[in-house]
């Protein structure tokens, strides 16, 4: 992609590929005040030249006026971040392929000429009218909404990005988490910007894709419109991925003692209460207290609780064990509960009891049978046992988004929606709903909510689309095809069920790495984390142990 700036304009044009037919540029400016930017993509078909403009592609048809419908857009928001409409500030001219480019001021128009761009006052997401046959005189593109970036949302929308139809993706979130490594960010191993990717960043080549910042408040089921905030984005097919949220099993209230692992926000929090409980037992000269401040319990002994309490046991074992006066960090008591009668409930038993003797090895106390009764500011009760506890740390239970109430359709009792086999909503074939959100059976048994099952459940919609659109309508059901499950149990230590292979120890360590490097997004990340998990390997160091002020606060600071 090249791009022209300017303090007044701004214009998109397109390379040829090697090899292929050039056209007239655009004139909008002198020669002198042009500035190209080339793509890594066209090296080698054109370097860029002050004295001469880029040659101009054969357009494609998703990139004509003629057959690529302008998408709304938000006009006048700054969520309206990417997307096509992106226009100069001068007179309207018309170009050589015959769209229309913005040259004045006044309502933008599109390069595409087919509606107004970001910089339009009209409200496009409420107002736009679809372009229709008779006005362009060819077919437009089916227009497939996402909801939700994660690993379902993504993976459709990559699959996606060569097929004729017009992708949007809504998130409230601009960038896309690596979920299975966000308790390394709540244990001080990695920082967010680690294990998150900027979502633009990854679909910066999908031409026939926009992404917009938004969060969905509803779909009109009949009108086939997502409803946001203040505007809404009609659709011809959707696809929801919204994953789900904490379960608490109908004690809601408990969320404000016991943090979920959900989010970044959530690992963050998680973070400064862990650091901040051993800061506050150095400073604690009560004995009853400081014991309280040094007990940790995890609610829930799930591939999550396993592999959060072997974190914090390392790092009261390890990592801080030498940098206190006060106190022995060793001593923190961790305690991991399960009201099932074993751990890892998803894993062979032989690999759940090797990963409960290596946590018990650890100083970690499991207890299991026995759910939680009561939770507070002050600790837990299970089992008629009070544990006095000021860090509670919740690992159990999820609910589904309310995809189920937007639509209107029977849900589980964890909320998601019950789909067809080919993961489409009965009596909406143009809906899907992939990830936490749906509940899915194959054999018999439901899938459980895992990052593998929401990527396969994704590119099986973009299949089911692209069959679609070349008319095959008939029924596809999905296939799981299960790899692996993997849990890893401090340094070194690690459980793998690949198939009929069972792994434990160092060996199953590495196989945990690979694939947890392999599936991470971008280049920069993975020689990142892959360097920080080097380090803390041989040193015990974590590199983001930094107490951060919780979310809103401001403080204040005058003199040294």
């Amino acid at each position: 992609m090249f791009e022209l700036e300017n303090a007044s304009a701004l214009c998109v044009l397109h390379s040829p590929r090697r090899g292929g037919s050039s056209h007239e540029a655009l004139d909008v400016h002198p020669p002198h005040e042009r500035l190209h930017r080339w793509s890594r993509m066209d090296r080698g078909a054109w370097r860029p030249s002050r004295s001469q403009p880029p040659p101009l592609a054969r357009p494609s048809p998703l990139q004509t006026g003629a057959e690529r419908p302008r998408l709304p857009t938000e006009s006048d928001s700054p969520r309206c971040l990417h997307g096509p409409g992106m226009t100069s500030t001068k007179d309207n001219k018309e170009g050589p392929d015959g769209s229309a480019v913005r040259t004045s001021s006044g309502p933008a128009a599109s390069p595409d000429g087919d509606g107004p761009g970001c910089g339009s006052q009209d409200g496009p997401f409420e107002k736009e009218t679809p372009t229709t046959t008779s006005e362009v005189g060819a077919k437009t593109p089916p227009r497939v909404v996402v909801i939700g970036a994660g690993f379902g949302g993504l993976n459709a929308a990559r699959a996606l990005g060569r097929c004729p139809v017009q992708v949007t993706v809504l998130d409230r979130n601009n960038f896309h988490l690596f979920q299975p490594l966000l308790y390394q960010v709540a244990t001080a191993t990695l920082s967010p910007a680690q294990i998150t990717m900027p979502l633009r960043r990854i679909l910066r080549r999908q031409r026939n894709t926009d992404v917009y910042l938004s969060e969905v408040k509803g779909v009109d089921v009949a009108g086939r419109r997502v409803l946001l905030e203040d505007r809404s984005v009609p659709y011809d097919y959707l696809v929801i991925a919204t994953g789900s949220g904490p379960g608490y099993f109908g004690h809601d209230d408990w969320s404000r003692f016991a943090p979920p692992l959900k989010s970044i926000e959530d690992a963050l929090l998680i973070r400064r209460k862990i650091l901040l409980a051993f800061e506050a037992a150095e400073a604690e000269p009560d004995a009853g207290k400081r014991t309280s401040l040094l007990t940790f319990v995890l609610v829930g002994a799930g591939p999550t609780g396993v592999e959060m309490a072997g974190a914090i046991a390392e790092i009261a074992r390890a990592t801080l064990a030498s940098e206190y006066r006060n106190i022995d960090p060793k001593s923190a008591r961790i305690v991991l509960l399960e009201a099932e009668p074993r751990i890892l409930n998803g894993f062979p038993e032989s690999l759940a009891q090797a990963a409960r003797s290596k946590l018990e090895a650890m100083g970690v106390e499991i207890r299991l049978g026995h759910p939680v009764d009561q939770c507070d500011s002050d600790g837990v009760q299970v089992g008629g046992v009070r544990i006095p506890a000021r860090t509670v740390l919740w690992t159990a239970g999820v609910v589904a988004s309310p995809a189920g109430r937007w639509l209107g359709v029977p849900i589980d009792r964890q909320g998601r929606v019950l789909v067809q086999a080919d993961l489409s909503v009965p009596g909406h074939p143009d809906i899907f709903v992939i990830g936490d959100a749906a509940h899915v059976e194959v054999d018999g048994k439901a899938l459980p909510g895992l990052a593998p099952v929401a990527m396969q459940e994704g590119r099986h919609v973009a299949h089911v689309l692209r069959r679609r659109l070349t008319g095959d309508r008939g029924p596809l059901p999905f296939r799981f095809s299960n790899k692996g499950d993997l849990a890893a149990i401090g340094r070194g230590y690690a459980i793998a069920s690949l198939g009929k292979l069972r792994l434990r120890g160092w060996l199953a360590w590495l196989v945990w790495l690979a694939v947890h490097i392999f599936y991470l997004i971008g280049f920069r990340n993975r020689f990142l984390v892959l360097l920080e998990w080097g380090w803390a390997y041989l040193t015990f160091e974590r590199g983001a142990r930094i107490i951060s002020p919780p979310a809103g606060a401001r403080e204040v600071r005058m003199g040294c």
